[in-house]
C-alpha cells in the first residue's frame, strides 16, 4: 500500500509527504498482519460460522483464561505465525486494554471510506470506472477482431466480390448440416450436426434415391443434349445453298 502511494504520487507531493511514510515503513517493519480464514467457495457455512463467532462473543473464550487473582491473568493463545499454543502473563489493566483497543474513544470520528470509496465520491466513481470499462472493453474486442483470422469465405468476398455460401440460383445462403458420401453403391450419412440435421440428410438421401429424382435428372440430362448437340439439319440448311452457288457459280465460269 504505501508503495503503490508512493508510486502515483508527483515528484512534490512525494517531498511533502516523505517523512509520513517513511514513519509508516518504520512502524509497519514487518508489514501488516491479517489472520482470516482463507476464501473458499465450497465452505462458505465455516467462514459464517467463523466470522459470527467473533461477533456473538468476546475476543477470547473464557477456556482460554487459566488464572486471574484480581491483578494478574495467565491466558492461553493460538500464535498463527508459529501455528503453536502459547501461554502468556499480563496484568489486568493490561489484558482489558488489548482486549478493547479495537474499540474507539468517546467522540472519536472513524473513517470506513475515503478516496474513491468515500460517499461523496462513489457515485462520481462508479460513472468514471463505467467508461474506462466500457473503453478497454471495446479496445480489445477491437483488437480480438483484428488479430482473428479470417474464414476461408471472408478471404474469398475480399479477393473476388462473391460471397461463395451464397447460392446463385435462389439467392439463399448455404447451411453446413453434415457430410454424406457414397458406400457401396449408396449414399450414407458421414458426419451430421445434430439430430435435425441428421433427420434432413436421410430425407435428401431418400429423395436422390428414388425413382422420380431418377426420371427428373434423365429429362434433364436429355434437355441439357438438346441444347448443346450439333444440329446436323439446321447445318445442312444453312449451307447447302450456299454450297449449290458456289457449284453453279463455278459452272458458269467454266462455260
Amino acid at each position: 500500500m504505501l508503495k503503490l502511494i508512493r508510486r502515483v504520487l508527483s515528484p512534490k507531493e512525494k517531498k511533502e509527504v516523505q517523512p509520513q511514510l517513511q514513519t509508516a515503513y518504520t512502524k509497519n517493519a514487518e508489514g501488516f498482519y491479517v489472520n482470516a480464514p482463507k476464501r473458499s467457495r465450497t465452505y462458505v457455512k465455516r467462514v459464517l460460522q467463523y466470522i459470527s463467532r467473533y461477533m456473538k462473543r468476546g475476543p477470547i473464550a473464557l477456556k482460554r483464561i487459566l488464572m486471574y487473582d484480581g491483578d494478574i491473568v495467565m491466558f492461553r493463545y493460538h500464535d498463527k505465525r508459529t501455528d503453536t499454543d502459547e501461554t502468556e502473563i499480563m496484568l489486568a489493566k493490561e489484558f482489558i486494554a488489548a482486549l478493547v483497543r479495537h474499540i474507539p474513544d468517546k467522540n472519536f470520528k472513524m473513517i470506513r471510506r475515503y478516496g474513491l470509496y468515500s460517499r461523496k465520491l462513489k457515485t462520481v466513481a462508479k460513472e468514471v470506472v463505467k467508461e474506462i470499462q466500457s473503453k478497454i472493453k471495446r479496445l480489445l474486442l477491437n483488437v480480438s477482431t483484428a488479430m482473428k483470422p479470417k474464414k476461408w469465405a471472408e478471404r474469398i468476398f475480399e479477393c473476388f466480390g462473391e460471397n461463395p455460401l451464397k447460392c446463385s440460383c435462389c439467392g439463399n445462403l448455404f447451411v453446413f448440416r453434415g457430410i454424406v458420401v457414397s458406400k457401396n453403391g449408396g449414399l450414407i450419412i458421414q458426419y451430421a450436426n445434430d439430430s435435425e440435421a441428421r433427420r434432413y440428410l436421410r430425407e435428401e438421401i431418400r429423395y436422390i434415391e428414388s425413382k422420380e429424382f431418377k426420371i427428373n435428372q434423365k429429362q434433364a440430362e436429355k434437355e441439357i443434349y438438346e441444347a448443346i448437340r450439333f444440329d446436323w439439319e439446321k447445318q445442312r440448311q444453312l449451307y447447302m445453298p450456299s454450297m449449290r452457288n458456289q457449284g453453279i457459280d463455278s459452272e458458269g465460269s467454266r462455260g
